[in-house]
């Protein structure tokens, strides 16, 4: 039989090697993970500064004026709304989908309770021809790796002027590679 003293002492022992091991995991839950190197993320490295015109262009036509356009590609300046899907965004990047502003909006309804009234769940129908990706790219004509959302504060539903180069991608859709945009606060 083991003593009641031996008890008491493999207690403190196993007690002991629980409160280490928890102490070292919560020592490894702060530190960095492999690769991090404790880095800004893209969007705090690049400066939107550049991006941004601070004025909106006044010469800027809607999202279908530029798609009925027989031009197939050339330079643009293009308003839209921030939307058109249930997420308009592409995760990490500096792109998005914009919607002609004549088309309505769920909360453009009245008594439309939509809880996602930018994904046009409402006038689905009316989106061809009315929809166009935006991707912001530097002056190397890369897409700018940052989330658009952190790097230029836009959201859903918000309205966006934007001056770059339209063309159609290989399923006929429009893109516009942007150079500067007007976020209209």
């Amino acid at each position: 039989m083991t003593s009641p003293k031996r008890k008491l002492d493999a207690r403190r022992m196993w007690s002991g090697i629980t409160c280490s091991c928890l102490l070292m995991l919560g020592v490894l839950a702060v530190l960095p993970g492999c690769g991090d190197d404790g880095a800004d993320p893209p969007e705090l490295q690049i400066d939107a500064t550049p991006y941004l015109l601070k004025e909106a262009p006044e010469t800027a036509q809607e999202v279908k004026a530029i798609h009925e356009a027989a031009e197939e590609s050339g330079e643009v300046v293009i308003v839209g709304k921030i939307g058109g899907s249930l997420n308009p965004w592409i995760e990490g990047r500096a792109a998005f989908n914009i919607v002609d502003r004549s088309v309505k909006s769920c909360s453009d309804i009245p008594d439309d309770n939509c809880p996602t009234p930018w994904d046009y769940c409402c006038t689905r129908d009316d989106l061809p021809g009315a929809t166009a990706l935006v991707k912001v790219v530097g002056e190397d004509g890369r897409l700018l790796a940052a989330d658009a959302r952190r790097l230029f504060g836009v959201k859903e539903l918000q309205t966006v002027f934007v001056r770059g180069t339209a063309r159609r991608d290989e399923k006929g859709n429009l893109v516009v590679l942007a150079s500067r945009l007007y976020v209209k606060r």
